[in-house]
């Protein structure tokens, strides 16, 4: 099976991090700014940011619609910070006609855990390694209030017992940045889920 190639949405957020993590991980990545390179990946992921400017960035640069279908018919998506908002069906707290690209059936709160000057660091326990926690770096980050049935939550912030990881089918979502640190297995989580999906 061919190398598979990750997209980063390069719109905002830490675009260089993600591509090296993924680089780290053992997949080839390229950055996402035209539905051209969108067409080239095989599965995306959507960085940290501001969501309402991610999702207008993402109107303005004529992605937003072939990312939605893209997503609807399949395609794996790693969302972190308010990449998991954008994959989010509903957001507590959005500003009115916020759209996200849906997708993971929750309720994700936006800057649930304070404002820039409240980051904070923090231990995450993750279901696929639960003796093996992950150090969290926690910006501006959302949290889940609701998680529906199809939801599997993958980890819980050791701080507030928050649900800040959680996977639906091929999408995966964390509050945290976890480009920003050197352990490497949420993205190779990712990589796993993009290639049983090509495996499919």
């Amino acid at each position: 099976m061919a190398e598979p190639v990750i997209g980063v949405l390069a719109l905002q957020g830490d675009v260089p991090e993600h591509v090296r993590a993924v680089t780290e991980a053992g997949a080839t990545a390229i950055a996402v700014r035209r539905p051209a390179e969108l067409e080239r990946v095989d599965g995306l992921i959507i960085p940290g940011g501001e969501s309402t400017t991610l999702w207008k960035l993402a109107v303005a640069f004529d992605l937003f619609d072939p990312i939605a279908k893209r997503l609807k018919d399949g395609m794996p998506a790693f969302g972190s910070c308010a990449g998991m908002i954008m994959l989010a069906d509903r957001i507590s707290d959005g500003i009115e006609g916020q759209q996200t690209f849906g997708g993971i059936d929750m309720t994700v709160r936006r800057n649930a855990f304070g404002r820039q000057v409240d980051s904070f660091e923090s231990e995450v326990i993750l279901a696929t390694d639960p003796g093996n926690p992950v150090h969290a770096v926690f910006i501006r980050a959302p949290w889940v209030e609701e998680a529906a049935g199809p939801v599997t939550v993958l980890g819980t912030d050791d701080h507030t017992g928050r649900i800040v990881a959680v996977r639906q089918g091929q999408l995966l979502a964390t509050s945290f940045h976890p480009e920003l640190t050197p352990d490497r297995r949420i993205h190779e989580l990712f990589l796993r889920i993009v290639k049983e999906k090509e495996a499919r």
